[in-house]
């Protein structure tokens, strides 16, 4: 089986009908990532939707303008995008506009109708992005795949299968990078508050210096937050306090699986070496789409 298919059945075991791609920062291979899960739902005759939270498919990224892979997407697809950035052509079908406010205008609901290759401005917001999956859904697709943002995760619906991106964009250190991958998911993946247990309800963030101040009074109360973006610490730190607090949220989401990429504008890591210590460091199964090899 193609690593595109065990990816889109990673997020359907759960009972998902949308996926988010979320990267550990940027040019880690999300976008190549969402193009397999793309195709793979093409190939089974669903009618797919696309969206972001803000900006994917560009020729050139955004942020540093160097060339990244491109959206190509067959005739049917369905796309939420800010009208500004969409591009004025017989090849889209308008089908509505919504209230959806987007930096590039309001967002509208489209239908490819020759293959094109776009880019998709999604919604900034929680709502605004709620609001796109629902058209979409509306205007009869059957699955869709959200372009997700490591900024942005506030954003991310707790009905939304989450797939992890990580590679050698930022590090060559194996090591390093595992270590950073393993932290977002436990970040991503911190469960529910069952109700059953004392806790200890914060209204804010749980920030390192908050943390820092539990660990040393030895609070064994659950510590509840809103959601995984109310809690501040990163890496290490937040791997950490995991080990001494009981931190859970109210919002859950929901990571399903975690690729990598081991080619990076500054460097490689050997592939294989990269793939079993991320596997290791996330405990959900990890997958390198362009080695088509899963651990």
């Amino acid at each position: 089986m193609e690593v595109s298919d065990l990816l889109l059945d990673r997020a359907m075991a759960i009972g998902a009908r949308s996926v988010a791609v979320v990267g550990t920062g940027k040019n880690v291979g999300k976008t190549v990532v969402m193009r397999a899960i793309y195709r793979a739902a093409l190939a089974r005759g669903m009618k797919v939707g696309l969206t972001s939270i803000g900006r994917d498919g560009e020729a050139n990224d955004f942020v540093d303008a160097f060339a990244k892979p491109r959206l190509r997407l067959a005739a049917g697809t369905l796309v939420a995008g800010a009208l500004g950035a969409l591009p004025r052509s017989p090849a889209l079908e308008w089908c509505e506009s919504t209230e959806i406010q987007s930096a590039s205008g309001p967002i509208a609901i489209v239908r490819v109708r020759t293959e094109s290759e776009i880019e998709v401005v999604g919604a900034p917001t929680a709502s605004g992005l709620r609001g796109c999956v629902a058209a979409l859904f509306a205007r009869g697709a059957e699955f869709v795949a959200i372009d997700g943002a490591i900024d942005r995760i506030a954003a991310l619906r707790g009905e939304d299968a989450v797939i992890v991106s990580c590679g050698a964009a930022g590090s060559t250190s194996v090591e390093a990078i595992a270590a950073e991958a393993g932290a977002l998911v436990a970040l991503l993946a911190l469960p529910r508050h069952d109700d059953t247990s004392a806790a200890l309800q914060l209204e804010g963030a749980l920030t390192p210096m908050r943390a820092a101040e539990l660990i040393a009074r030895g609070e064994r109360r659950a510590i509840v937050v809103r959601d995984a973006t109310r809690v501040t610490l990163r890496g290490r730190a937040l791997l950490g306090a995991l080990d001494r607090l009981q931190i859970r949220v109210e919002r859950p989401l929901h990571p399903v699986a975690v690729t990598v990429n081991s080619v990076g504008r500054a460097g490689s890591v050997e592939p294989k070496a990269l793939l079993h210590a991320v596997r290791a460091a996330v405990a959900l199964p990890t997958f390198d789409l362009f080695a088509a090899s899963a651990a």
